[in-house]
């Protein structure tokens, strides 16, 4: 198999590096597209050899020389690529989200339907042994029917702020984070209980990052960016690019040519994405999911609680304790599960019954061999899954369309209302 990529930042690292190591037996890297020759170049030294480069409007080249194509673009530009490579009649795997609108969801769905390509929409949470136990034990009747989730996520002020200074800021790039971030979340709780949205309702703000807040706390006179500011070292929101080889390679190095600040202030001008997020969703079979995100926490984790007919499912992670007071590290890094203090527990209640706390069992790697078991998926295909982790565009659409809708809520004060393949329902 002859696989192309389009995007060369971090994302693409992880897929690269798989068929350079332990997945090189299911094919080559045969082409690479992306606006920036330097991020081109750091690849190239990667892969170790030279490789057909591209520009985008490049791209039919590009597929001319490839069988499938690794899709790890800016968010918005998602659509654009799978669309023309499953209408060229390759395979795509996209990074999550999808994409960030409606109509973009449409396109996807309409160009996957009408040609032979698969589409693989990365969802890796779906592969972490404690999510895979919340599935299992939901799909074999633990707590009967399922009536409501509540799940609560928190984001720490160095993985959250990170979303603050990069373009994820910038809504018309990721569609913020309730379409970048939450999607995740989404998906994970639609293949959790088998079921698909039908109504959402949601509220959001930001109180805590961008240049209004910062002058309502004195914040006053941050600089644009991070690099030459005098409080480089000093001030945790304030990410040293030149620290990091790899963020110096791929951004620092590269921003001549395109401009683009990957060190940019969290509390700084043109932030357009929330930072609070609260979202209410109904779903066909009539279970509720009450969702928060907040990117501003102390710590990193999540809460997901599963209520059903027969009882109750609780999982409780701690991904990161606490936040250390600087931003001299790659926020982007794998490997939370591993930090100081890191923890996870699922614990089974039954109705009159004592809690049965669920063994996880986790493997190496990233996501407790949760990233493994993914490529696996994506490289070497689907495996006889009961879990049917791998995740096609119909789950891709139908966790964006929760997003774009929670936003759409947000913005009119209305509730939204959705069809069963995730298209909005006329009013």
């Amino acid at each position: 198999m002859r696989y192309a990529f389009v995007g060369l930042g971090h994302r693409a690292q992880m897929y690269v590096d798989a068929l350079l190591g332990e997945w090189s037996d299911t094919g080559e890297i045969a082409a690479l597209c992306d606006p920036n020759r330097t991020r081109l170049r750091y690849y190239l030294d990667r892969i170790g050899r030279e490789v057909p480069c591209f520009a985008p409007e490049g791209f039919g080249a590009v597929l001319d020389l490839a069988d499938a194509v690794v899709v790890t673009t800016v968010d918005a530009a998602h659509a654009r690529y799978v669309v023309a490579a499953l209408d060229a009649g390759k395979d795509v795997v996209v990074e999550k989200p999808l994409c960030t609108t409606a109509e973009d969801c449409a396109a996807v769905a309409e160009a996957a339907e009408r040609g032979p390509g698969r589409l693989v929409v990365t969802f890796n949470y779906r592969y972490s042994p404690r999510n895979s136990a919340v599935r299992r034990l939901v799909a074999e009747g633990a707590i009967g029917e399922v009536t409501s989730v509540h799940f609560c996520w928190a984001l720490d002020t160095v993985h959250g702020a990170d979303y603050f200074r990069r373009w994820h800021r910038d809504r018309a790039n990721s569609g913020g984070l309730l379409v970048h971030k939450s999607t995740h979340h989404f998906d994970l709780v639609n293949w959790w209980i088998a079921d698909a949205a039908a109504s959402v309702y949601a509220q959001t703000s930001l109180r805590f990052y961008g240049a209004a807040n910062a002058r309502a706390r004195g914040l006053a006179d941050r600089p644009v960016r991070a690099r030459g500011a005098p409080g480089l070292g000093t001030d945790p929101f304030l990410l040293d690019l030149s620290a990091d080889p790899r963020l110096k390679r791929l951004y620092l190095d590269a921003e001549q040519e395109d401009g683009y600040l990957r060190d940019q202030d969290v509390f700084g001008e043109g932030v357009t994405i929330d930072d609070n997020m609260a979202v209410l969703v109904r779903y066909e079979r009539g279970a509720l999911l009450t969702y928060s995100l907040n990117a501003h926490a102390p710590a990193e984790g999540y809460r997901a609680v599963l209520n059903g007919t027969a009882g109750r499912l609780e999982l409780d992670v701690v991904e990161r304790a606490w936040t250390p007071p600087h931003a001299a590290i790659d926020p982007t890094a794998s490997g939370k599960e591993h930090a100081a203090g890191a923890s996870e527990r699922l614990v089974l209640h039954r109705h009159w019954r004592e809690p049965e706390e669920i063994v996880i069992g986790n493997g190496a790697g990233a996501h407790g061999g949760g990233d493994a078991l993914l490529l696996d998926d994506v490289f070497r295909g689907p495996s006889q899954d009961p879990l049917a982790r791998q995740a096609g565009y119909r789950a891709g659409v139908a966790s964006v369309m929760i997003g774009v809708s929670a936003g759409l809520s947000a913005a009119t004060g209305a509730p939204v209302a959705l069809t069963a393949d995730g298209t909005r329902r006329a009013n």
